[in-house]
């Protein structure tokens, strides 16, 4: 059993689109109308056949409620692991994005964590020791 696909509330799907594709370099797997909305997952560049993000749509009520908490309390609502945290860092920066927590150690592994524009913080990682992916 793995993970084929897992979702991410975001505010708006064409926004969230263009942040996580162009911005952060993932690429469009799925993209489906359904009703309204799209069924739109991404993947990272180098891992196409990889678990997919979907960019769920925060039509639910509870969401909302829920994200702010989430955002007001730090708490992530992804990890991604990367190799180079410092690096990464550098290049989203220069992209413009915003960082709440800057690279810093955290036990086994070195952290920081970003605001997606989309209503959610995400947490980059890079494992400490290097033989892990």
């Amino acid at each position: 059993m793995k993970i084929h696909v897992t979702s991410i509330y975001v505010d708006d799907q064409q926004k969230a689109e263009k942040f996580y594709c162009d911005t952060l370099g993932f690429k469009v797997k799925s993209d489906l109308p359904v009703g309204e909305n799209r069924w739109l997952t991404v993947v990272p560049d180098e891992q196409p056949e990889g678990t997919e993000l979907l960019l769920e749509p925060s039509d639910h009520p509870a969401v909302k409620p829920y994200k702010e908490a989430l955002v007001m309390d730090g708490i992530p609502a992804h990890s991604f692991q990367v190799k180079n945290l410092d690096a990464e860092r550098k290049r989203l920066g220069e992209r413009s994005v915003a960082f709440v927590q800057e690279p810093m150690d955290a036990g086994p592994v070195r952290m920081a964590v970003f605001d997606d524009t989309c209503g959610n913080l995400i947490q980059l990682i890079e494992m400490k020791d290097s033989n892990r992916d």
